[in-house]
């Protein structure tokens, strides 16, 4: 059922999962806490103060760093080329991962279940970022929320404004999603579940708003074979932060990466069974791990996309 404000999802309060009030077509109300979530320019607001505060050194610096990389555009075009093209030329190689990621997605989860239904698809777009994923997903049809942290209209969900497309933009944390149970047919982690700080809770809360048909999708997580090349990246990856930045950006505790062992142990404790899909890169992208091994480099990460289902018992 959509909410009285237009959107073609069913809002409930982040913290107790009460169905929000309705105060008016931009903003809802906790009836039972009285916490009111708004909706400014065209972003619906889903963080509590308390959370807000928790989260907000953890914005800054990745902000910080996402503007020192030069992302974002004041032209339309450059948010609309995404993933296939990047108009600023600084990202080329990230986009070019994106770009390949997506089209194994769209070709083996998207494509599949289009062909089944004549209805559109109910999608989660988890970690959002601009939104370029909703926006391509919103040009097949689809019914989009793009959920992040990030508003600001550079690299966040402020950046709806460039697409000619509709798509929900939410402000979330995915620990306490805003949405109603069996709400969604697609939940895709879009390069950013390994941002998660507890990932099992992450997937339950994930599950919970999954129909009992649905596939959760986690797409560009960094995933490694063994835990001490995970924890080297990381180590790596704050070393140059503080040398370019001035810190580390690690003011929430994110694991960073997921490794093989790791993804086997969630299909158990959250009640998914996954299927694998490894997309080409080139034959550069596949020859790294030999060429670390000759060099005696920790091992380079892969980039899955693992398409998860319940287990019939779940």
């Amino acid at each position: 059922m959509a909410t009285e404000t237009g959107a073609p999802f069913a809002f409930i309060c982040p913290a107790c999962q009460i169905p929000l009030e309705t105060v008016s077509a931009v903003k809802l109300r906790c009836p039972v806490d009285g916490n009111e979530y708004g909706c400014p320019q065209g972003v619906w607001h889903f963080l509590p103060p308390e959370r807000m505060a928790y989260y907000q050194q953890f914005m800054h610096e990745y902000e910080a760093v996402r503007k020192a990389e030069g992302r974002g555009s004041t032209d339309p075009a450059y948010y609309r080329s995404l993933p296939f093209e990047d108009r600023s030329g600084l990202m080329r190689a990230d986009w070019k991962i994106r770009a390949r990621s997506y089209t194994a997605f769209l070709h083996n989860v998207i494509q599949p279940l289009e062909k089944s239904r004549s209805t559109p698809l109910k999608i989660l777009d988890l970690g959002a970022g601009n939104g370029w994923l909703s926006n391509r997903l919103a040009q097949r049809g689809h019914l989009l929320a793009a959920v992040d942290l990030q508003t600001n209209a550079f690299d966040g969900l402020g950046a709806h404004i460039y697409y000619e497309t509709s798509f929900t933009p939410v402000q979330a944390e995915f620990e306490h999603l805003p949405f109603a149970s069996r709400e969604a047919d697609i939940l895709v982690f879009n390069a950013s579940f390994h941002y998660a700080v507890d990932y099992t809770t992450t997937l339950k809360e994930a599950i919970r708003i999954l129909k009992p048909q649905g596939q959760l999708v986690i797409l560009d997580s960094p995933v490694y074979r063994q835990s001490r090349s995970g924890e080297q990246m990381v180590h790596e990856r704050e070393f140059g932060f503080v040398q370019k930045y001035g810190f580390a950006s690690n003011a929430i505790p994110s694991r960073n990466y997921l490794t093989d062992k790791g993804i086997g142990d969630l299909s158990e404790q959250a009640g998914l069974t996954w299927s694998t899909l490894t997309p080409s890169y080139g034959v550069r992208w596949s020859i790294r791990p030999w060429i670390a091994r000759l060099r005696g480099n920790r091992e380079p990460a892969r980039f899955l996309i693992l398409v998860g289902k319940l287990k019939a018992n779940s």
